[in-house]
């Protein structure tokens, strides 16, 4: 079980070791400045987890029978687009900051993106006026990551009169650097088991309803390019989904769709110390916290093969992230 979610845990790790390496560096320009930058930089990579961590809440419409059940192996992943690569960092807005070439603004890369070649960046002590040059920060486009990966376990049991309760986790992982854990809850309502015609109709309606909370918490000792102590960067992402379903009932293979809305929240705070005594001396504990929010409309379209107590699905979602999943599914109804 443990090894489900290692993507996840790789990709977690390497946006920690990015983000880090470059925010604290900017904490010379002042808590302010840092602040406006990491909300910036770190949320098209927030945004594009809360669409990932949605996908395969449901293989069917077709509600499982009182006592049916069935438990899937998921993994998802999101996709990254060009303009979630970069963002435009305007300096008017900044107290302390200035980009070398001289321009106000300039397309510079998000989490997800890659600055090639380097940025370069003037930030001035407001107390001693020392300037310092840095290098803005690339993120993972320059490990050639396109994705935005998630697994999980997660169950499925029928109830009465087409109703079908979901619940999905990820078990508290904790390697050196990463720590992380995740659950969710979901209900399925099936509006033509409510019709008199239910045993012949062709096809089956469903309403879902499903919460979802990931919690990360990344260590910033061991890579950290600022002296400090307990340094760490601590993330919560909670996001609902509201989705209508419609699939054929077949009896081996069989297709779905539906349109969806995602609605989320992920909160990252910056904490521990972090000291410098260099050009532009600082010390700041537990900086900032960046927030970002996502809501939007989202389609699907998949396809499902059962084999007796076997099943394998996937999927495919067209929004703001496009995503992708795939299940493998063991159960009885």
């Amino acid at each position: 079980m443990r090894k489900i979610p290692i993507l996840l845990i790789c990709f977690l790790a390497t946006l920690a070791a990015k983000a880090q390496n470059d925010l604290d560096v900017l904490l010379g320009a002042g808590v302010e400045d840092a602040q406006r930058f990491a909300n910036d930089y770190l949320a098209p990579g927030t945004n594009g987890l809360m669409y990932s961590m949605n996908s395969n809440w449901f293989n069917t419409a077709d509600a499982k029978p009182l006592g049916g059940f069935e438990i899937s192996i998921i993994a998802n992943a999101a996709s990254v687009k060009n303009e979630n690569r970069s963002f435009l960092m305007n300096t008017d807005l900044y107290n302390n900051v200035q980009f070398v070439s001289g321009s106000n603004s300039q397309m510079v890369s998000t989490v997800l993106g890659e600055n090639n070649p380097d940025i370069n960046v003037l930030i001035t002590d407001d107390n001693s006026g020392f300037t310092q040059q840095i290098t803005l920060p690339s993120g993972i486009g320059s490990e050639n990551i396109n994705l935005i990966p998630t697994a999980f376990i997660q169950g499925a049991v029928g109830l009465v009169k087409g109703i079908e309760v979901k619940a999905r986790f990820v078990p508290k992982i904790k390697t050196d650097d990463v720590s992380l854990s995740m659950y969710g809850a979901g209900v399925q309502f099936e509006v033509t088991k409510w019709l008199p015609a239910d045993k012949i109709l062709p096809v089956a309606l469903s309403g879902l309803v499903a919460y979802t909370h990931l919690d990360g918490s990344y260590n910033l000792d061991g890579s950290s390019g600022v002296d400090g102590e307990n340094q760490r960067l601590e993330s919560a992402t909670n996001t609902w989904l509201f989705q209508m379903i419609a699939s054929t009932k077949l009896p081996v293979i069989n297709f779905y769709g539906g349109l969806g809305y995602i609605k989320g929240k992920s909160k990252s705070n910056l904490l521990g110390t972090y000291r410098s005594n260099g050009i532009i001396p600082f010390t700041y504990t537990d900086p900032f916290s960046v927030s970002s929010k996502v809501s939007g409309v989202r389609g699907t379209l998949g396809t499902k093969l059962k084999l007796g107590f076997f099943r394998l699905n996937a999927e495919y979602h067209l929004a703001e992230f496009n995503a992708f999943s795939v299940g493998v599914n063991f159960g009885f109804r």
